[in-house]
């Protein structure tokens, strides 16, 4: 089986004759051209187009198969990966849930392949994402994280990450679990859109509204709308993915939990 090797043009090329003696498909894809179809536009760029700058420069990218993928993970191999597999499937465990809260505050400013490269980091150095572990962190441990190159050296960030813990625990027991209080905001099952193209997937909505201001008021920070919005497309709360996406109709498909 072939697989498809996307080329965002620019003056270099590709080693066309190395993979096509080795099997792929390869696809010209001059950058105007390509970002045009993929509808990029700056309110899209926090929340999943993530950043513009990271299709460039040109680079060679060779997918797993040649099944139509939402625009936005043609960046890399990475973000292949996590579209393929993570993007957009409901999580249900509390632990996994206040991950995602973290990695999407601490993308805040940044693009999110830096994210996804510190993803294992940012276990270690927060003891996997046990809340009750972080919300017991003191100023040694900020010295340590502060001073550790897996994650982002952000003492802003740092300190919310500790405070979100904090706020995660009260919350989960006054609701019982971080998921019952999280995806009470969609109902307790995925909103399913049909967008036809990435431009009309919106920044933020009404739901992430009000998740980000009721997350604020029970305490959290690095929670705005945008950010909300970015962390209920991750974990399954909507499914974003574009209707000509293979992933669009197996998402649709999973059982209600």
């Amino acid at each position: 089986m072939s697989t498809a090797l996307a080329w965002p043009c620019s003056d270099s090329r590709p080693p066309i004759a190395w993979f096509a003696g080795r099997g792929y498909d390869v696809i010209h894809l001059p950058s105007d051209h390509f970002f045009e179809g993929a509808g990029v536009s700056g309110m899209q760029r926090e929340h999943h187009m993530r950043a513009v700058g990271e299709f460039l420069p040109a680079r060679t990218l060779a997918l797993p198969d040649s099944r139509r993928r939402c625009p936005w993970s043609l960046g890399s191999l990475e973000y292949v990966r996590y579209h393929d597999g993570e993007w957009g499937v409901p999580v249900h465990d509390d632990r996994r849930l206040f991950e995602f809260l973290i990695l999407e505050g601490a993308q805040a400013g940044l693009s999110w392949s830096t994210i996804l490269a510190k993803r294992e980091g940012y276990r270690r150095a927060f003891d996997g994402f046990d809340a009750e572990r972080i919300a017991r962190y003191g100023a040694r441990q900020i010295q340590r994280l502060m001073g550790d190159p897996g994650i982002v050296r952000n003492r802003l960030k740092i300190e919310a990450a500790i405070g979100n813990a904090r706020a995660a625990l009260d919350l989960r027991e006054h609701h019982g679990s971080l998921d019952a209080y999280l995806w009470g905001f969609v109902d307790g099952h995925p909103v399913q859109n049909r967008w036809r193209t990435p431009r009309r997937v919106p920044a933020q909505t009404d739901v992430s509204d009000a998740l980000s201001r009721d997350l604020r008021r029970n305490g959290f920070r690095f929670v705005g709308s945008t950010i909300c919005y970015a962390f209920m497309q991750a974990v399954g709360m909507v499914n974003d993915h574009v209707v000509d996406c293979f992933r669009h109709a197996e998402l649709v498909s999973l059982p209600l939990q």
